[in-house]
């Protein structure tokens, strides 16, 4: 269903509804670079988003290094796998984090990673969201994301936290790779919302 916005002379609000209903996760990419100047806006867009008592509390880490990026999917993987133990024979994700080709980022061009203090009490709720802002104006641009959950718990450690040029002080919540994607990904449709109206 196609939301009417009946806003004559704007067509922002008609985007934004059409990004809401159209973006999904992308894990294919070309090996199209993604520039600064393509960046730049969306972590613009993403600082727009709301965040608790206003205090902005998020830093943006962009990283854009082909060998990094391997490396960080690397250890992210080895990271996984030890936290599974025992489990990971039974685990779902086991077989493509053991795969040494499996690239947790997809072949994509940047990881945007948004922290923030790790003692800012409502840092994991304002990072989202202004992870959703960023993924929302990539996808407005013809460009294709993904937050890495896989990339989290290994990023989180003191190790990756150097990686990225970040210190204990600091918490890495929202791992969003970001690219050209080699085909568009359609909307899936979404399931019927539970609502009780109180």
């Amino acid at each position: 269903m196609q939301l009417e916005i009946k806003t004559p002379s704007r067509t922002a609000p008609a985007k934004l509804v059409e990004a809401l209903y159209q973006r999904r996760s992308v894990r294919g990419f070309t090996s199209e670079a993604v520039t600064r100047e393509a960046l730049s806006p969306l972590i613009d867009a993403a600082v727009q988003a709301p965040s608790a008592m206003n205090a902005q509390p998020w830093s943006f880490t962009v990283v854009s290094d082909k060998a990094l990026l391997a490396t960080i999917s690397k250890n992210a993987k080895a990271h996984m796998l030890k936290e599974l133990g025992g489990e990971a024979k039974a685990n779902s994700f086991s077989q493509m984090l053991g795969d040494p080709n499996f690239d947790i980022f997809y072949g994509a061009a940047a990881l945007v990673v948004i922290s923030a203090p790790r003692d800012a009490a409502w840092a994991v709720e304002d990072c989202a969201m202004a992870a959703e802002n960023l993924m929302l104006a990539a996808h407005a641009t013809g460009l294709g994301t993904c937050w890495i959950g896989f990339a989290q718990k290994w990023l989180n450690t003191t190790e990756g936290l150097a990686a990225i040029g970040l210190d204990a002080s600091q918490s890495a919540v929202a791992p969003i790779i970001v690219g050209h994607p080699k085909a568009k990904t359609d909307a899936v449709a979404r399931k019927v919302p539970s609502v009780r109206w109180v």
